[in-house]
């Protein structure tokens, strides 16, 4: 894979636009939106009376409103939009989706309680008789009913303490239902809704950001991958054996460049045979991609990663993507810095292959637990050998101490380390850690680009 480095690299270069995050706008118009929400349910609330029971109910109003644009805008997030993905980074935006999805999930059921609490206490009844009540005699209120009950399945399945626990593809799949959730409560919000009823240009703009968030979904999550596939028709070339627990797999297809792929990114793979079809799995390009082949290299962590070493030759795939922001795009100084851990390695071994520069500008530093889990290490050290690259490593002691990365080692490392843009991919606990101490030795937080690989 090494001779394609040069191409890659001129690729890269060509491809180096260095341009702000989109983060901050894409938050200001999400917080607008929801003010705007806010908006138009004070212009239905001309006063405010003491009432208890007009309070409790003004709120169920106020979050189902808040409840309803925040699984908008979760559906939207959903979506994997390119300029999202690749803007604001994959990491981030599915960070907002799994915060988003809590809001989401917290304002229904605070509309739910607060809505049947103020109707409780204005018929003087009991809550349940009330809530037994409403969802047997309003409209549309079954099918809500029904999609919450599906709203809280999912939330509990998404909770840290459980998604740990849960196979990736048993999340995945029920992750699914909360298309037929959002499809379940929609409509109970246009029927019921004091802010709708009566209100064309309200329901317009309901259905449009519904529609608009429908058809982005549709567009980038079903009919781009059927597109990319039909165009590129990939297929497993072979399987390379590289270190205990760790493969390689190699992809063959039909114009490949046009991907439009770049070093550091990802896909989201789906192998269609017996076992893997059904599950849909992230992979990131451990090598530069080239116009008939490319290579991802994958851990054993699991069933999916662990049943990638029995792939057979000609086994057709099915992917998604390019997604990620870890890009030659976000450089912006001559040097560059790359921490790497765990299945982090990947995406680094790309750019550190392809990355521009002269001798001295790259160093790969590459966390490990021990010697023989440093996966690529062969490559890595022929790509720092042919570049006049640095290559080190840091594993566990005998006694299995840790080496810690400390501010005082990264600077004795690179005594000019403020001077640099950090690329960092791996565990959670190694990203925290080596963010805290770049930032203390002087690093600007624009210049850490950093992906999460436990999404």
């Amino acid at each position: 894979m090494l001779h394609n480095g040069r191409a890659a690299r001129r690729q890269t270069l060509r491809a180096i636009r260095p341009r702000r995050s989109g983060a901050l706008p894409v938050l200001a118009v999400c917080w607008a939106g929801a003010a705007a929400v806010m908006a138009l349910w004070w212009q239905n609330t001309p006063v405010v009376h003491l009432d208890p029971a007009e309070w409790l109910t003004g709120a169920g109003r106020l979050t189902g409103l808040l409840g309803g644009y925040a699984i908008a805008i979760v559906v939207l997030l959903m979506a994997r939009i390119p300029a999202l993905e690749q803007r604001v980074g994959t990491d981030r935006v599915t960070r907002w989706h799994a915060t988003g999805g809590r809001y989401a999930v917290g304002l229904v059921i605070a509309h739910v309680l607060l809505t049947v609490w103020g109707y409780a206490v204005r018929a003087d009844t009991g809550l349940v008789e009330q809530g037994v009540g409403v969802v047997l005699e309003y409209p549309r209120m079954i099918e809500a009913a029904i999609g919450t009950v599906l709203f809280l399945v999912i939330g509990g399945v998404s909770a840290g303490a459980v998604r740990r626990r849960v196979r990736y593809e048993t999340w995945y799949f029920l992750h699914l239902l909360t298309y037929a959730a959002v499809y379940l409560t929609f409509w109970h919000q246009l029927a019921t809704g004091a802010e709708f009823v009566g209100n064309p240009t309200a329901r317009t703009v309901w259905y449009v950001l519904y529609g608009a968030a429908g058809a982005l979904l549709i567009r980038y999550r079903v009919l781009a991958p059927i597109q990319l596939n039909r165009r590129h028709r990939m297929r497993v070339e072979k399987t390379v054996y590289e270190s205990p627990g760790v493969v390689s797999v190699l992809i063959t297809g039909r114009r490949l460049h046009r991907l439009g792929a770049q070093p550091g990114q990802f896909f989201r793979w789906r192998f269609l045979t017996d076992g893997l079809r059904w599950s849909s799995n992230p992979y990131s390009l451990s090598a530069a991609p080239r116009p008939d082949l490319l290579r991802i290299t994958v851990k054993a962590n699991g069933g999916h990663s662990a049943a990638l070493s029995r792939l057979e030759p000609g086994t057709r795939v099915w992917a998604e993507g390019p997604y990620g922001a870890l890009t030659a795009a976000r450089r912006s100084k001559e040097k560059v810095l790359m921490i790497a851990g765990g299945a982090g390695i990947t995406p680094m071994r790309a750019l550190f292959e392809t990355l521009p520069g002269g001798p001295g500008d790259l160093t790969l530093l590459y966390r490990a637990s021990k010697t023989e889990d440093l996966a690529l290490w062969a490559e890595l050290r022929e790509i720092a050998s042919a570049r006049g690259a640095r290559l080190l490593y840091a594993v566990n002691g005998p006694d299995g101490v840790r080496p810690e990365i400390t501010p005082r080692r990264l600077r004795e490392l690179l005594p000019d380390i403020e001077d640099h843009d950090v690329y960092l991919c791996g565990p959670t606990g190694l990203a925290r850690q080596s963010y805290d101490a770049l930032r203390e030795a002087g690093v600007p937080t624009r210049r850490i680009h950093h992906e999460s690989f436990e999404m």
